[in-house]
This record gives C-alpha cells, structure tokens and sequence, in this order.
C-alpha cells in the first residue's frame, strides 16, 4: 500500500512539474509613450473573451516614456494584447462624445485601423519559450 501511495504521489509531481513547466512569460516594453503622467495599462486577451474580459491585466508605471511589464504564468495558445495610457488614471479609456479615443492605445502586432482593435490583427501564439514583444501607440 505503502508503494502504490508513494508512486501516485510522483507521478502526481511529476505530472504538475510538466504543467508548470509548460507556462510561459510575455514581456512587453513601449518606448513612445508621450508624457511620464499616468500609467498604461495592458490586457491579455484569447479569441473568446477579446475586449470582454481580460484573462491578466497588468499596469506599467512610466518612465522616461518607457514602460515594461510581464505577464507570467501564460499557457500555450493564441492571445492578443491591448493598452492604452490612462493619463488621468480613472482605470478607463476615455473618449470623444464622436467615440474618437483621446488617450493612445496599442495593439500586439502594432496594426493601427480606423474602429476598434481586432483579433485577427493583434494576435500571436505562444508556445514553448517566453515571448518579448514591442508595442507602440
């Protein structure tokens, strides 16, 4: 009996050190950030909760017009980032009363379009190495 629990128990470490080990970090850095007042705030997103419901959202103190953040802990798959610079730090984007944005915003993959970001556009996979990315306003 002795035997049986000590083998579950390894396997059962085992099998949890290979979870781990397959998650991964995305370090994202952005140089052209106008003003040090405010934050940025970044959201990581998959296909199906994209722009509803952020699986992390991280906040990057700036600094010299630079910011850096990392999300840890990401399993493989196909994610999208978005950020914009909260410059009155109300935690929201604010915008026009014509719905024109007045604070910058981003997107991984850095593709700029008239309307709101979209996932075809933004995203990228992560799969077995930490993944560094640059984004611009």
């Amino acid at each position: 009996m002795k035997i049986l629990v000590t083998l579950l128990l390894g396997a059962m470490l085992f099998v949890s050190s290979i979870l781990i080990a397959q998650k991964q970090m995305i370090t994202v850095h952005m140089e052209n950030i106008s003003t040090d007042k405010g934050t940025v705030k970044f959201a990581l997103y998959d296909e199906t909760n994209f722009r509803l419901q952020s699986l992390q959202s991280v906040a990057g103190t700036i600094e010299a017009g630079k910011t850096s953040i990392v999300f840890k802990d990401v399993l493989p798959g196909v994610y999208a980032i978005v950020c914009y610079h909260d410059k009155n730090e109300n935690n929201q984007m604010d915008f026009h009363p014509n719905g024109m944005p007045l604070e910058n915003y981003g997107t991984s993959n850095n593709v700029m379009t008239f309307g709101p970001p979209k996932f075809e556009d933004a995203k990228f996979v992560v799969a077995d190495k930490n993944i560094s990315l640059a984004i611009r306003f």
